[in-house]
């Protein structure tokens, strides 16, 4: 489908209208709350805006690498991921599109905000030198963003690359629309990091799909004793009533080996490329739906800190300790209803809320003092904060979602009224 005359901004006005109704709606609640000290989980224009982003992640040497140039064509040219039967990637490596070729380091990339990956930067230099883009023209990069990573390890040393490993490969995952863990025939075994991965993947089993490569290594019976093999290990770790998808083939350039299962392979590659294709043609219904989630929650913190900060008021008094009295809130917010109360008053699912004992480290470093009411969140000319978030989960996002589902042209619509806002600027990029 890449032939296909479809013009790569067609739905750039969605997105701007998305845009303008996260900064007016959603982010003065998130900013009043401090939402993002709790899930550590900003959300910038740059990933508003950006492609679908498909993550590679799996034990060294299983493919992955090989697997991207192969989509991409890079094989035999001078921009082909590096590839070797012993850990080649050390660097997590995004590949996007360009009118030509071009690597970009990883701290141009952390500084331009017009892309998706500014908020790397927190976790250090050591890591923005690992961290390395390569642009492309290619089509297929014209609709997706993919990202090759180090090979998995299982030995102490994967704890001694100089930045957090894990808590990189989380964001990665918290953004990715598909990911893709990849085995080979000879790496089934699952040890403690990939058992830390899985952790960290857990609540994102639909958008996980399993690649055993290589397969055409193998004769029928040893590839079956495999497939089973790969499942065995898998189980404990994959939670769901339904397994994940798993596609057997060799993701690789070179024809499959005489005498094994051809037709087989080749209709589970072409099983991907259309699973691939499915989250391009859903990216803006994907977008949506994570920014209306991400609203969701936003709204269930603000309206647990109200909460608290108002029990906090009725207990206290004129020769109360106020430090005391709040601690006691914190430590048992059952005994006070904290949590019973929003459910019983307000549409909230008990499924969506946060754990209890996130907001005692929560206001551990943000003073119950520092928060206003919302009550107090609004002005004549602005309106409540609180009703704007309601209005943007209840009318707005479900109003742009029901716009692409009714088949409208999302060019039609108009900027003049909601205001789409500034292109971001790449503070490093010369006049």
């Amino acid at each position: 489908m890449l032939n296909e005359d479809k013009p790569a901004d067609d739905f750039s006005v969605v997105l701007q209208r998305l845009r303008k109704i996260y900064h007016s709606s959603i982010k003065p609640l998130e900013q009043s709350y401090k939402y993002n000290e709790l899930r550590q989980h900003e959300i910038t224009d740059g990933e508003i805006t950006s492609k679908p982003m498909v993550l590679f992640l799996g034990p060294w040497s299983v493919g992955k690498s090989t697997m991207i140039n192969y989509l991409l064509g890079l094989e035999n040219t001078r921009y082909q991921l590096y590839t070797g039967a012993e850990p080649t990637t050390s660097e997590f490596t995004v590949l996007m599109h360009g009118p030509k070729l071009k690597t970009i380091e990883g701290i141009v990339m952390a500084a331009d905000s017009a892309r998706s990956f500014s908020p790397l930067e927190k976790f250090g230099q050591n890591f923005l030198e690992k961290l390395i883009g390569i642009e492309v023209p290619h089509k297929l990069l014209e609709r997706v963003t993919f990202v090759d990573t180090p090979g998995i390890i299982e030995n102490r040393k994967q704890q001694e690359r100089g930045y957090p490993f894990n808590d990189v490969c989380q964001w990665f995952i918290d953004r990715a629309d598909l990911i893709f863990v990849v085995f080979d025939p000879t790496k089934l075994d699952v040890g403690l990091e990939l058992e830390m991965l899985f952790r960290q993947l857990k609540g994102r089993e639909s958008q996980i799909r399993i690649i055993l490569n290589k397969a055409d290594n193998l004769a029928t019976q040893m590839l079956m004793r495999v497939y089973g093999a790969l499942f065995w290990s898998l189980a404990p770790l994959i939670n769901v009533t339904e397994p994940p998808r798993v596609y057997v083939s060799s993701f690789w350039p070179y024809d499959y080996k005489p005498d094994t299962h051809r037709d087989l392979f080749l209709r589970e590659e072409i099983s991907l490329l259309e699973d691939l294709n499915q989250v391009i043609e859903n990216r803006l219904e994907n977008k949506i739906a994570f920014i209306r989630q991400h609203a969701i929650r936003v709204r269930i913190h603000a309206l647990l800190v109200d909460r608290y900060l108002q029990t906090y008021k009725e207990k206290m008094t004129f020769f109360s300790d106020g430090e005391l009295v709040f601690k006691d809130i914190v430590e048992d917010p059952d005994k006070f209803y904290i949590f019973k109360t929003i459910l019983a008053k307000t549409n909230v699912s008990k499924f969506d809320l946060p754990h209890r004992e996130a907001y005692k480290d929560f206001f551990g470093i943000n003073p119950i003092s520092s928060f206003k009411l919302l009550s107090q969140q609004c002005s004549y000319m602005g309106g409540c904060f609180l009703d704007k978030i309601e209005r943007a989960i209840t009318q707005e996002l479900p109003s742009l979602l029901g716009s692409l589902g009714l088949g409208k042209n999302p060019g039609a619509l108009n900027c003049d009224k909601t205001g789409c806002g500034e292109t971001p600027k790449n503070r490093y990029k010369k006049p």
